[in-house]
């Protein structure tokens, strides 16, 4: 260690600055000498959220993505270079998955789910079929050449929910790192990523959330240059008849899936760890871990409606 790093080391702070982004709790802390640069950083880090939300979300009009989906099966709309590349991310997950991760789950009219206080029955199995019938990933065709991305199927809608707050964590630590940012953690409503290591010599603590007790972490891992992302159906439900419906939907069938509670993915991307979490819950225990063990460097904790625990082949997470 040189004397610069033994300096650096005694005289940093932690700075930590926590908003709403893209619908969601963000929080960006970094470790720094002086306050007022710091926090200069986390602001860069925050517009660059920000103008990823403007390109990928379905909630302005002007966005790229709603863009598409009004021209779905009409005509090809140009769009950024990043976009096009992570749409064709997420449709290798999806081929990975088996159709498990499939951005075309926004074809899903919220009027069938909208998992919130004033849902009391069951959709129609009919419509919700008919409507399944526009989930397809490979009816979404990305041109890189040309730069655009059409809608194969009228109706269709494209939407970067499972995957879009791991990718802005991910761009905002890649900007902090290049600002020579050496040790943080991005915080995208739990989808994080951290790096580097503490003041003090200590990696970053994360805990991991106890179903249906969120605020209450069952466990906690000790890492840097990893991401973390968690899955589970405490996040958003709907309670019908006394049964409990979550909100992450069988892009097979359209309804929602049941037998397990909670997906933590860890790996070292934000966004692959966010975009891994949901299918790991459609697939189910077993074909999601057998997925997951064939994967390098992606580890995985799962907890089943029985609150049973089950992790990946090479990490072992206990209970205290």
């Amino acid at each position: 260690m040189t004397q610069n790093d033994q300096i650096e080391k005694t005289t940093n702070r932690l700075f930590h600055h926590t908003q709403k982004l893209m619908g969601n709790r963000f929080s960006i802390s970094i470790e720094h000498h002086s306050e007022n640069e710091a926090q200069d950083l986390i602001s860069k880090a925050i517009a660059e959220v920000q103008r990823i939300e403007t390109v990928f979300t379905t909630f302005s009009d002007t966005s790229v993505t709603n863009a598409i989906n009004r021209n779905a099966g009409i005509e090809p709309v140009t769009a950024p270079t990043e976009f096009i590349q992570l749409v064709i991310r997420a449709n290798r997950i999806s081929e990975l998955t088996q159709g498990a991760f499939d951005l075309s789950y926004g074809s899903i009219d919220k009027r069938l789910w909208n998992f919130d206080t004033h849902m009391n029955s069951l959709p129609d199995q009919a419509t919700a079929a008919a409507m399944v019938k526009l989930l397809y990933y490979r009816n979404i065709i990305t041109d890189p050449i040309n730069e655009t991305v059409i809608l194969k199927e009228k109706g269709m809608r494209i939407g970067f929910g499972g995957i879009a707050k791991g990718y802005a964590a991910d761009r905002a630590k890649q900007l902090l790192v290049s600002q020579g940012v050496r040790c943080g953690l991005v915080n995208a409503a739990g989808d994080l990523t951290a790096w580097g290591t503490r003041a003090n010599g200590k990696r970053w603590t994360i805990g991991i959330a106890a179903p249906e007790q969120s605020k209450h972490p069952f466990s906690s891992l000790d890492i840097t240059d990893m991401a973390i992302a968690t899955s589970g159906d405490y996040e958003k439900f709907a309670t019908i008849n006394g049964k409990k419906y979550a909100h992450t939907i069988d892009p097979k069938t359209g309804f929602p899936v049941s037998g397990i509670k909670s997906v933590t993915i860890i790996c070292p991307f934000a966004e692959l760890a966010d975009a891994m979490a949901t299918p790991v819950m459609v697939m189910g225990v077993q074909k999601g871990l057998a997925m997951v063990n064939q994967m390098k460097g992606m580890h995985c904790i799962i907890i089943d409606e029985n609150d049973r625990l089950f992790t990946s082949s090479k990490i072992n997470i206990k209970r205290p």
